[in-house]
């Protein structure tokens, strides 16, 4: 009896950095221990500096499999035959160029976020994937894992009416004045800051629950307020906070934002306040692995209580490979649980943000304006 066979995916891996790393390792992980039986994932090609760099990461994290092209090019993992998706886990500064390049070599793209340095870089990249009938996704690995369905699936099921509020911070201390200055953190020629290192994740959250609502009508319509405070090292910013509101009279929520460089993260990292409930997420918020459920009444009494626990094996980097995967198999140019229509709606808001805060990026960093 013939048996349906996975669908093997060859993937190239651009930067041999520590998020290349993780990244690599989780795809390497058997699927059917998270129960995927339809999808398998294989390197076939690491680009990096120089051969040797490469062949030392496929050494350390991909189990020194010979069968590995190892280059000294990102232009070779580009054109390698074998390769169905490039991922791309460089500076973000280097993203827009990099996907670019991809792209014209007619691969599919999982690139990291944030996914460009501005919206306007986004838009001149969505243009060129679609030319060339590519897929094209920013990794946030966040909304795919399986914490995150279950918060989109209570936020929409009803029981605790509309979201009003939500609160969400990620923040690190990263021992600033005792690093160099030419670090990823504080380099402002590579779009240094907390605004574009780890902002995404604050307003990851805002986007999956409040502008992926069903009860949000109006999505594309809000506003932002932002203030920046800038280190005077190399003036990036290093605590920024910022607010999203959508202000429709049919869905009146906000999200209330931030994100620092030289602190540590809250211990409850988002908390979601509904008509009549909260949902409260502890850090980090990148990939929690538990969140609680408190159920009120309409006077605000607590009703109940619930605590969701979540366990998988891996760090929680491969569920956006298999969405890549079987949305490449299906044919499909953009995911409809990260679309691109949410990561337009980041660089636009991180633009504002920049915009109102008054951080400008050095001559010759933003490739598109």
């Amino acid at each position: 009896m013939a048996t349906n066979q996975p669908l093997i995916i060859s993937w190239g891996i651009i930067s041999t950095g520590g998020i290349a790393a993780r990244f690599v390792k989780d795809l390497l992980v058997d699927p059917k221990t998270r129960n995927v039986h339809d999808i398998v994932h294989k390197v076939a090609a690491v680009g990096s500096r120089t051969a040797g760099k490469a062949h030392q990461f496929i050494n350390a994290h991909a189990g020194g499999n010979p069968s590995i092209r190892a280059y000294g090019t990102y232009e070779e993992v580009y054109t390698h035959k074998e390769v169905n998706v490039v991922y791309i886990g460089t500076p973000h500064t280097h993203h827009y160029t990099n996907a670019l390049d991809a792209i014209k070599a007619g691969k599919n793209i999982l690139c990291e976020k944030p996914v460009t340095c501005n919206a306007a870089e986004l838009l001149s990249l969505l243009d060129a994937a679609k030319k060339h009938n590519v897929f094209f996704m920013e990794a946030m690995w966040t909304r795919f894992q399986p914490l995150s369905l279950e918060v989109k699936r209570i936020a929409e099921e009803g029981s605790l009416g509309a979201p009003v509020v939500l609160h969400a911070d990620l923040s690190g201390n990263l021992n600033i004045n005792n690093i160099p200055k030419t670090h990823r953190i504080l380099d402002p020629d590579l779009g240094g800051g907390g605004l574009l290192d780890i902002g995404p994740y604050p307003l990851f959250w805002a986007i999956l629950t409040l502008y992926e609502n069903p009860r949000n009508t109006f999505p594309d319509t809000f506003n932002v307020t932002a203030a920046m405070l800038m280190t005077p090292l190399t003036n990036v910013d290093c605590n920024t906070a910022f607010t999203v509101t959508w202000p429709s009279p049919s869905f009146a929520a906000q999200a209330v934002l931030s994100c620092s460089i030289n602190v540590n993260s809250l211990e409850i990292g988002v908390v979601i306040r509904f008509e009549r409930g909260v949902i409260k997420i502890p850090s980090p918020i990148y990939c929690p692995k538990e969140f609680t459920v408190q159920y009120h009444d309409g006077q605000g009494k607590l009703l109940k209580e619930e605590r969701r626990l979540f366990e998988y094996v891996g760090g929680g980097w491969h569920f956006q490979a298999d969405e890549v995967a079987r949305c490449v198999r299906d044919g499909k140019e953009q995911s409809q649980l990260w679309g691109h229509d949410k990561s337009l709606l980041e660089m636009r808001i991180f633009d504002e943000v920049r915009r109102q805060g008054g951080y400008v990026f050095p001559p010759g960093v933003e490739k598109v304006v």
